[in-house]
């Protein structure tokens, strides 16, 4: 019996690895974080599968859960939105795991702030702007944010913040980053990205937050920094002429090779 934690994606049942979509197929329980987890992933459990919410669960309750799957042999399939590595909570799952010896893989899905950035049609890290992402938050009621983890001490750097869980705090984000990037640095908020009902809202520091609308009040990602204008950068060195490719020595008249995943037992 295994316990696989699956990254769901941002919130479209389509961004979603073949991986995870097999995984999911192939486990007769699953766990998923019903607040965020789209129900059409859903459709790809077998039938008959014994499908949880764990929205209104504690930590003691969804373990439970794993523990009576482990105890009938059954594989789970453990579903949270985004990308697992950041605000998943998983972190305190596998260490019970651990605890218990209940063996467990983990699964990366496409994280909302890639998301986001598709959504704008941007890219985050432009020559000569920006060549660093901060992924952060603001303190919450779940985690308080360590002292040397301030919005300031990230903005000095000059790097894309993509500010996550943080959208009712728009007016202290703006009041902590905007001495250090100007007031007429831009900013976007997306809200639900990839969700059919996604918005965009863009501006600058100066008047971002009087943008939005009350419905913005959750799932909603503040991105701040001078790549966001998508201008004013220069051209990186990758494709330069010049350019001494040395990790990639074929030229672009190179055949393409016919390789295919199958040929060497890769699942597709």
């Amino acid at each position: 019996m295994t316990v696989h934690f699956i990254g769901a994606g941002p919130g479209a049942p389509d961004l979603l690895t073949l991986r995870g979509r097999d995984l999911i197929a192939a486990c007769p329980v699953c766990l998923y974080a019903g607040s965020l987890v789209p129900e059409a992933v859903l459709m790809h459990c077998p039938d008959g599968a014994r499908i949880v919410n764990t929205a209104p669960m504690d930590l003691d309750a969804i373990m439970a859960e794993i523990t009576s799957a482990h105890d009938a042999g059954q594989d789970v399939a453990r579903l949270h939105s985004g990308d697992l590595s950041v605000w998943s909570a998983m972190g305190e799952q596998l260490r019970r795991l651990r605890e218990v010896g209940v063996p467990y893989t983990v699964t990366p899905g496409v994280p909302s702030f890639a998301a986001a950035a598709a959504a704008l049609g941007a890219e985050l890290t432009l020559p000569g702007l920006a060549q660093s992402v901060v992924l952060t938050r603001t303190s919450g009621r779940a985690s308080q944010m360590p002292e040397g983890e301030t919005l300031a001490n990230f903005a000095r750097t000059g790097a894309t913040l993509a500010i996550h869980l943080s959208i009712q705090n728009i007016d202290a984000v703006v009041a902590e980053v905007a001495p250090f990037y100007g007031a007429d640095c831009p900013a976007a908020v997306v809200f639900r990205a990839s969700w059919p009902d996604q918005r965009i809202i863009r501006g600058t520091l100066a008047d971002i937050a009087g943008r939005l609308d009350e419905g913005i009040t959750r799932t909603a990602l503040i991105l701040a920094g001078p790549a966001l204008a998508q201008e004013g950068f220069g051209e990186s060195c990758l494709y330069a002429v010049d350019y001494d490719r040395r990790y990639r020595p074929q030229s672009a008249d190179s055949p393409w090779s016919g390789w295919r995943p199958e040929d060497e037992g890769v699942k597709g």
